[in-house]
Order: C-alpha cells, then structure tokens, then sequence
C-alpha cells in the first residue's frame, strides 16, 4: 500500500499541474487580453499571490477549510486509496480533454464528481450489486458543492455588473485616456487579488485529496490521524507543493484558456478587468469563508459575462457562453461516470 499511497500523492500534484494548465491561467487572463501585463509577467504576478495565500490560509484564517470539505466528501469508510487513485485518474482524464478543446470546465467539481463516482462503484461491488452506492457520498457536501456550479457564476455577474455600474457613474466626468491609465495599475491590484482568491482555493483541493489518502493509508494500519483538523494533519511540504505545481502549471500551458477568457466572451477593457476581477475575487473570498470548493473558472467566467452584459446584451458572445455551461453542467456526472469505471476495471484489483 505504500507504493500506492506514492502513486496517488504523485498523481494529485500531475492533476494540480493541469490544474494549472486548465483553471489558474483564468487568474490572469484578463490582465493579458488588456495589455496591462506580458504572459510570462502576469503568470509571475499570479504565482507570487498564489504563496501569499498560503500564509493568508495558514497565519491569519487559521486552517484549511476547503481542503477539509473536499475529503470529507465521501463517507470514511469508503475512502481507499484504490477509490481515490480512480477518482484522481478519471478528474486528470477529464480535464485534459477540456483543456484540449479550450474549454475552461472546473477542475473542483472533475475532483469531486470522480472521488465520488469511484466510491460509489465500491460501495456497489462491496455489496455485491444490490445497493445504489450513494450511501458512499456525503449528500449534503455534494450538494452543497453542485450547488455552486450555477451559485458561483451568478455572484461573480451580479456583482462585477455593480461594480462596473459604480465605477462607470463614478469616473463619468473624467477624461477617458486618463480613467484607462489609471485602471491599468488599479488592474495590477485586482489581479493580485483574485489570484490570492485562486491560490486559497484551488491549492486546497488537491490538499484535501491528499489528506485523504494519507488517512486512508494510516487507517489501514489502525493509526489515528487527527483527520478532523486537516491544517494539523499535512505537512508543510505539502501546502507548499501544491502552491508551486499549479503555478508551474499555469506557466507550461495555460493558453488555451487565456484566449477563450480574454476574448472569446466578450473583449474586456482595463476598467471591465478591474470590475470582474474585483468581483470575482470577492466571491472566492466568500466561498473560503463558508468553506466550499467552487471552480475559479465559473467564477470569472460569471464576472467576465457582468461586465460585458453591461455595455449591451450582445456585448456577450452568448454561443460560446452556452457550450461553457453545458461543458459544466456535464463535469461532475461525466467525471463520476469516468471514474466508477476505472474503478471496476483497475481500481477494485488494487486492494
């Protein structure tokens, strides 16, 4: 079982780097279609604030609540290593397709749908095909999470909507060179502050899957972990690494997204990137404090469709929105799906 635990910590930080790839190029996507900063600066940019949230989680909010809601999405008894190394495989299978085909779906909801769906199928096989396997998944976590997969976008669009009314009424009087000057800097600080947003979110799934695993491993040898309190039960090395893998990840492929984000929705000026990345940060925020993992992607993706809804409705390439929603609406089933499969032709032979 050693090795195993080895090979799925090793595949949590390969899922943490197509992370990257696939939702933490979002953080800087509009800093890049408006010019304020090159590629390789706003992917520094990023990063750096990305650690910044990591002594944000640790120093000043105390613990990591996101990563204790993902672990404790399945019911204990069912949390294995062969389960998880299913659900890991399945969520990195997933989110390679998509980020094949630049469509930015949530690499949050890949994780859960594919850790719930591989523990499903256990509890199926354990009792010899005659239960559905739901009584494996915690309902209310799963709900809760799902739940946001439509909650997430709509605060990011009401709210980056106000924010670009506000600052539309405020600024009306100044000169529009001068207003564009000014929010390419205020840009800067908006960025930053979604991806401390990004970082205290997105770094704590894979922290919670790894906790996961590491539970499961100590249980097997009867060893009480402290599962309860998550922040207390990793390593530092690992906060660390999860931090790192999804900031080298956006630098090695993030692209794809970028240009779907950037330009594919609707074109975004500096005082729109200011407004949905402000919004969009300001329900990350809220999301840490109520300890649910969402999906970065939604989140700016729901400001981005505010701001422009605001200049005209048609401002929003509304095609392109559609085949976001339907890819989002499909990840955790399909991930879950995925998932029960792998874990009845591999997973099951692992014990």
């Amino acid at each position: 079982m050693l090795t195993l635990l080895i090979v799925v910590i090793a595949l949590a930080l390969v899922f943490d780097f197509i992370n990257g790839f696939h939702d933490a190029a979002n953080s800087i996507a509009t800093i890049v279609s408006t010019k304020v900063l090159k590629p390789l600066q706003a992917v520094l940019w990023a990063a750096m604030f990305n650690f910044v949230a990591f002594f944000i989680a640790k120093y000043v909010i105390g613990e990591f609540g996101i990563a204790n809601t993902v672990s404790k999405s399945v019911v204990d008894t069912f949390i294995t290593l062969p389960v998880i190394f299913s659900g890991i495989t399945a969520a990195i299978i997933w989110n390679l397709a998509t980020w094949w085909l630049g469509i930015p779906s949530s690499s949050s909801h890949t994780l859960i749908g594919g850790f719930a769906g591989a523990a499903i199928m256990s509890s199926i096989i354990q009792s010899g095909y005659t239960t559905s396997g739901l009584e494996a998944i915690k309902g209310d976590v799963i709900i809760k999470i799902a739940a946001f997969i439509v909650l997430a976008p709509a605060i990011g669009m009401f709210v980056s909507s106000l924010l670009t009314l506000l600052i539309l009424y405020t600024f009306k009087k100044v000169n529009p060179h001068k207003a564009n000057t000014w929010f390419k800097r205020l840009q800067l600080a908006s960025s930053a502050l979604f991806s401390i947003g990004h970082g205290l979110n997105d770094s704590q799934k894979v922290m919670g899957i790894i906790a996961a695993a590491l539970f499961a491993a100590y249980h097997d040898h009867g060893i009480d972990t402290g599962f309860t309190e998550i922040g207390q039960m990793l390593p530092d090395w690992v906060a660390f690494s999860c931090f790192f893998v999804i900031s080298l990840g956006t630098v090695m492929g993030g692209w794809r997204i970028i240009k779907t984000m950037g330009s594919r929705i609707t074109k975004v000026t500096p005082l729109e990137g200011v407004a949905a990345e402000t919004a969009g940060a300001l329900t990350l925020y809220l999301t840490e404090f109520l300890h649910i993992p969402v999906s970065t992607t939604h989140t700016i993706t729901g400001a981005i469709i505010g701001v422009g809804a605001v200049k005209r409705l048609s401002a929003v390439r509304w095609g392109v929105t559609r085949s976001l929603m339907v890819a989002w609406i499909l990840t955790i089933p399909v991930s879950a799906t995925l998932a029960a499969l792998i874990y009845f032709l591999f997973g099951v032979h692992l014990y």
